[in-house]
């Protein structure tokens, strides 16, 4: 089988900006048609991947987002260069002189030469509107020979590598969250459940409000939802582990406890949390704990579907999240991998994930 690194590999190259997320969809779908019992794509994008076993059971969801944060064609000017609008929460701060790829073509956002930018203009973060994408074309006509239009998205260029010593960290775009995606994928070419059914959704529109997520636990009324997600790390200088976030890179997935300003985004369910600690105790899996204010995941969508799904969910942990180049470590998702087959091993005799159970 495929090691992680190299699905994210494949997984990352692709270009799938939210409302966009057709590559990687395409790519998932050829690589899972003949290995699981049923494959289809629903009207919003999702796509889902279902494993039956050979008694009935509990359904189980894993959920794993396949869009990317990036930039939409707004317009173009008569002399060829692209202005855009931002897709997902893109830093303003690192747009400026980067290369990017807007249907299949290079292309390097733009800015006004430092030479004749004044000391304040200097100092401050240009704002996305005052910027454009220079992709090569002298006129808007050799703009629209290129096939590019307003509505067409514009994705960050910025390959995977593998780096530091044991070559176990990677870098690049994407890891947020074709990571999750290489685990959701190793995971349903690992076996079916011994009962009932797993289902992993490959969910769409992630970054923009947890919107794939939310139809896919109203198509699946799960007994147990898992997100696997990528999340930020607090693990560099510029991060305190006790004032801002207690998670590192290479210590293991995340459970959050609670996620979004004062638990808003979500709280994570008690049965479901005390199942996942005791699993990745007794699977010797390293569990990583901590609240998360600054951010949600497809989690909180699928919580809330339906009459209600018991969901937590599982993070790898990132840095410099949010950016053109993330940097995570494999390890991390090959703790996850483990923990969730373990669940998947278990589905035969899975514990009640009533409200009161186990209180």
């Amino acid at each position: 089988m495929p090691t992680i690194f190299e699905r994210l590999s494949v997984l990352a190259a692709l270009d799938a900006v939210s409302g966009q997320e057709q590559p990687v969809v395409a790519h998932l779908h050829a690589a899972l048609t003949g290995i699981v019992d049923e494959l289809f794509v629903d009207a919003v994008g999702n796509l889902h991947a279902v494993r039956r076993g050979p008694q009935p059971g509990p359904t189980v969801l894993i959920a794993a987002h396949t869009d990317e944060i990036g930039l939409i064609v707004k317009a173009v000017e008569p002399d060829g260069f692209l202005r855009f609008d931002t897709v997902g929460g893109v830093l303003g701060n690192l747009l400026a002189a980067r290369m990017v790829r807007v249907r299949g073509h290079l292309g390097v956002i733009g800015m006004r030469a430092g030479h004749f930018q004044s000391a304040e203009e200097r100092g401050r973060v240009p704002s996305p509107a005052t910027l454009y994408v220079d992709v090569g074309a002298r006129s808007a006509a050799e703009v629209a020979a290129m096939g590019i239009g307003v509505g067409d998205p514009i994705a960050f260029k910025s390959e995977l590598v593998a780096f530091g010593p044991e070559a176990a960290l990677v870098a690049g775009k994407a890891i947020d969250n074709r990571l999750g995606c290489a685990v959701a994928w190793a995971l349903l070419e690992a076996g079916a459940p011994p009962a009932g059914t797993l289902v992993v959704a490959f969910t769409s529109q992630e970054e923009v409000g947890l919107k794939g997520a939310g139809v896919a636990g109203e198509r699946w009324r799960p007994d147990l939802a898992i997100a696997v997600d990528t999340m930020p790390s607090g693990d560099t200088p510029d991060m305190s582990l006790t004032r801002d976030l207690n998670v590192r890179i290479g210590a293991g997935p995340v459970l959050q406890l609670l996620a979004g300003q004062a638990g808003r985004g979500f709280l994570v369910h008690p049965a479901v949390a005390r199942f996942l600690r005791g699993l990745a105790e007794s699977e010797g899996v390293p569990l990583q704990v901590a609240t998360f204010t600054g951010g949600n995941n497809d989690a909180a969508a699928m919580a809330w579907s339906g009459h209600g799904v018991p969901a937590a969910s599982l993070c790898l942990p990132r840095r410099y999240a949010h950016s053109p180049t993330e940097v995570a470590d494999l390890r991390d998702a090959d703790a996850a991998l483990q923990l969730l087959e373990a669940l998947v091993a278990r589905m035969d005799d899975l514990p009640g994930f009533g409200f009161l159970d186990g209180d």
